[in-house]
């Protein structure tokens, strides 16, 4: 019998998206850079004349970011919250991707806020460029997350569908609260 393809995770399913949308050259933002995963998949998108902006508030995630890139020179990186992406970036951004919760292996007491998060995604649209995406990946299996995600998932519902086109994709019977991905693309 022949192996048959699993449903992507929402993770996955946000780096189809993105690897679509997404032209050598680009510039595009990271803004919960992590471990660095997204970071290193949007700096291949770009290729060498593309540019990532990365930003998160721990050290220790630029670091491990810093790690996993190898210090490509273009990729920029940020201490600092998604909050504040208007004062690093004065261009359009053709994608910019969002993983909410905690950093993976590090301190589950620091999360992402909805206060903050709305915040950094209302300036996020204003960012991108017609035909641009902006994906989160929400996790809301630890202590906010539930509330984060519920606030952004109803903050994407109501943007104008004139300028906005919104999808959800999320797995409906496992346990544990998976995560969701919500895809929002701006309408030309």
């Amino acid at each position: 019998m022949a192996s048959v393809a699993k449903l992507p995770r929402p993770t996955e399913m946000a780096h189809r998206l993105l690897s679509e949308r997404i032209q050598e050259g680009d510039t595009v933002v990271d803004a919960t850079v992590g471990n660095g995963h997204d970071t290193l998949f949007l700096a291949n998108c770009v290729g060498e004349n593309g540019h990532v902006i990365g930003f998160d508030l721990q050290a220790g995630a630029i670091e491990k970011t810093r790690k996993r890139t190898g210090n490509r020179p273009n990729i920029t990186l940020h201490q600092a919250g998604h909050e504040t992406l208007d004062d690093f970036i004065a261009e359009p951004i053709a994608a910019i991707t969002f993983n909410l919760g905690y950093l993976p292996g590090g301190d589950k007491n620091l999360i992402t806020d909805k206060e903050s998060t709305l915040t950094a995604l209302k300036k996020s649209v204003a960012f991108l460029e017609p035909g641009g995406l902006l994906t989160v990946v929400a996790y809301i299996g630890h202590e906010g997350g539930p509330e984060e995600g519920e606030a952004v998932s109803d903050w994407a519902s109501s943007l104008d569908q004139d300028n906005f086109s919104v999808a959800r994709y999320e797995f409906q019977n496992q346990r544990n609260s998976p995560p969701f991905l919500l895809a929002i693309e701006k309408r030309m």
